[in-house]
C-alpha cells in the first residue's frame, strides 16, 4: 500500500498546489487512502480463524452476489468488492447538501472527475456539520447524511478497486445485493455533472438487479424481510415527491426569490406540517419501525432535493429496460445512448418517458 499511497499523492501534489481548497481536497485523498489501505481480500479474512462466522458468512454472500452482478446483471467484472475493509465507524463519509430556504435547487460544489455536484463529502463527521453551519450562516437550509458506500467510478481498480465495508457488509440480503448493484452501475457509466441521471440510473439498476437477485437465490425470509422494508421505503419516497411537488408550485412564485411573500412563508411551513402529519400516519401502520423518523423531523429543502436526485427519474429508466427487453446490454447501450444527448434534452426524454410510464 505504499506504493499506492505514493502514486496517487504524486498524481494529486502538482494539481492541490494550484487549489484554493487544498485542505479539503487532502482530507478526501488521505481519507480514501486510509480505506484502502485496511481492505485485505476477502480470501484472507476467510482464512482467518480470528474473524467471526457471522462475518465470513456476510462476505461469502457479497462474493455469490458479486459473481451474480457479473453473469446475470452484465455489470463489470474487475477488482471492486473483492476486498473488505472494516472502518469501525457507521459511515465512510458524511455528504453535506445546501438549499436556499425557498427553493429545491442544490448548491453545487465542483470537482476533478466527478463534475459540479450537488453534495460535498467528508471523511470526519464533525467536519461535515462544521461546513452544514457555515452554510446556514449563508442563509441556506442544510441537511448531514451518512453514506455507507461510494464509488470511484472504476478510476482505481488498478489499486484494488472500491472495497466492501463493514458499513453496509450487514445490510439485510436484498438491500446488500442493492448497494452492490448501485455502486457498479456508476462504472458502467457516469455522465459528469449531471447527478440527476448518474443517481437515478444506478437506482434502477439495484432496484431491478434487487429484486432479480432475489427472485433467483433469495431465502423465503429474505423476499419477505426485504418486501417489507421496500414497502415502507416506497410509501415515504411516495410521500415526499408529493411534498417536493407542493413545495416547487409554493417556490414557482417568487420572482425574484429574494420576494418571498408572508403567505408564502405560511404556505410552506403547512406544506412542512402537512408532510410530517402524514408521515406519522404512514408510521402508525408500519408496526413501530422508526427508521425513517430523524430523517422525516429534520427534513428540509436540501433533504428534499437530495432525495429527489436518488428518484425522480427512476421510472423512466425501468420503463426504458423493460423497453430493451429486460436485456442488460441492450439498456446500458440505450441509456449510453442518452448520455450522449445535450442535458436538457436527456433530461426531457426521460421526463417523458416517466409521464407515460405514469399515465400507462
Amino acid at each position: 500500500m505504499r506504493t499506492l499511497r505514493t502514486l496517487v499523492l504524486l498524481t494529486f501534489i502538482p494539481w492541490l498546489a494550484s487549489c484554493a481548497d487544498t485542505g479539503y481536497y487532502l482530507q478526501s485523498v488521505g481519507g480514501h487512502l486510509r480505506m484502502m489501505t485496511a481492505a485485505r481480500p476477502i480470501a484472507t479474512w476467510l482464512a482467518d480463524e480470528s474473524v467471526a462466522p457471522a462475518l465470513k458468512q456476510r462476505l461469502m454472500l457479497a462474493e455469490r452476489i458479486r459473481r451474480f452482478a457479473v453473469t446475470d446483471l452484465q455489470l463489470p467484472d474487475n477488482a471492486s468488492y473483492q476486498r473488505y475493509a472494516d472502518l469501525r465507524r457507521r459511515s465512510v463519509v458524511w455528504n453535506v447538501v445546501a438549499a436556499p430556504a425557498f427553493s429545491l435547487t442544490l448548491k453545487t460544489w465542483c470537482f476533478p472527475v466527478a463534475g459540479c455536484v450537488g453534495y460535498r463529502g467528508y471523511f470526519n463527521e464533525d467536519e461535515a456539520h462544521a461546513e452544514a453551519l457555515a452554510l446556514q450562516r449563508e442563509g441556506l437550509e442544510t441537511s448531514v447524511y451518512g453514506v455507507p458506500a461510494y464509488s470511484t467510478l472504476g478510476w482505481l481498480n488498478w489499486a484494488g478497486g472500491d472495497p466492501l465495508l463493514n458499513t453496509f457488509i450487514h445490510y439485510p440480503e436484498g438491500e446488500l445485493a442493492r448497494m452492490i448493484f448501485h455502486e457498479l452501475a456508476h462504472q458502467v457509466l457516469y455522465v459528469k455533472g449531471d447527478t440527476l441521471f448518474n443517481e437515478s440510473f444506478a437506482t434502477a439498476v439495484e432496484r431491478l438487479g434487487g429484486e432479480r437477485w432475489l427472485s433467483v437465490h433469495g431465502s423465503a425470509l429474505a423476499r419477505k424481510e426485504y418486501a417489507e422494508f421496500d414497502a415502507r421505503r416506497r410509501q415515504l419516497r411516495a410521500l415526499s415527491r408529493a411534498t417536493r411537488t407542493r413545495l416547487d408550485e409554493i417556490y414557482k412564485q417568487n420572482k425574484p426569490p429574494a420576494t418571498v411573500t408572508i403567505e408564502q412563508v405560511a404556505m410552506k411551513k403547512a406544506a412542512m406540517q402537512n408532510f410530517r402529519d402524514d408521515y406519522a400516519r404512514l408510521r402508525s401502520s408500519w408496526g413501530g419501525y422508526a427508521g425513517y423518523d430523524a430523517w422525516v423531523a429534520s427534513a428540509n429543502n436540501a433533504a428534499f432535493a437530495a432525495q429527489a436526485a436518488y428518484d425522480e427519474l427512476v421510472p423512466a429508466f425501468e420503463t426504458l429496460f423493460e423497453r430493451q427487453g429486460r436485456d442488460w446490454q441492450r439498456f446500458y447501450d440505450a441509456v449510453r445512448q442518452l448520455a450522449k444527448m445535450p442535458a436538457a434534452e436527456r433530461t426531457r426524454v426521460l421526463e417523458q418517458t416517466t409521464t407515460e410510464h405514469l399515465s400507462g
